[in-house]
């Protein structure tokens, strides 16, 4: 993996961030109308913020761009439009298998 090409609007000091970008595919198995089966797929353009900073993670940031569907273009918002919600490391994750769990908190 190369490293990622820095954003022109960070600060000296801060990570260098890009956009990257992933497709993909939601498959449903249909059939013809002579009844012949046939895989139909629709893409999903996924977007994800990486940043050169090894500890910090990958981010997918679809829903806060804004993707111009005619064209393509995407407009990112300012940096207060990307920050990252604070999140937990996956050790810290408690997994419940029983919902009475959660309600018991």
């Amino acid at each position: 993996m190369t490293a990622p090409d820095p954003d022109p609007e960070s600060k000296p000091g801060e990570p260098a961030c890009r956009i990257a970008e992933i497709t993909q595919y939601s498959c449903v198995p249909q059939k013809s109308a002579h009844g012949h089966p046939f895989v139909h797929c629709v893409p999903i353009p996924r977007l994800f913020r990486v940043c050169a900073c090894a500890s910090e993670p990958v981010v997918e940031v679809t829903r806060v761009l804004h993707i111009d569907v005619r064209t393509g273009c995407v407009e990112v918002p300012g940096p207060a439009g990307l920050e990252l919600p604070k999140g937990n490391q996956w050790r810290d994750v408690v997994r419940y298998t029983d919902a009475s769990a959660i309600e018991d908190q």
